[in-house]
């Protein structure tokens, strides 16, 4: 269980930064650029995943 939440939290992190930075118009190419909702969509993606990265390598 440890690991699975530390690879869901590790990918849940790269999805989110992506998510992140094309909505604050940083990474061109895609309907999300631009878009100050999947700018929030991805920092609260972003925050969640570190939390279960985090919290995955914390269980005993």
């Amino acid at each position: 269980m440890k690991r699975i939440l530390g690879i869901f939290g590790i990918l849940l992190v790269i999805v989110g930064a992506v998510w992140f930075l094309q909505g604050v118009n940083i990474l061109p190419g895609s309907f999300m650029t631009g878009q100050t909702q999947w700018a929030v969509i991805g920092g609260a993606a972003l925050v969640l995943g570190l939390g279960l990265t985090v919290y995955g390598n914390r269980r005993s």
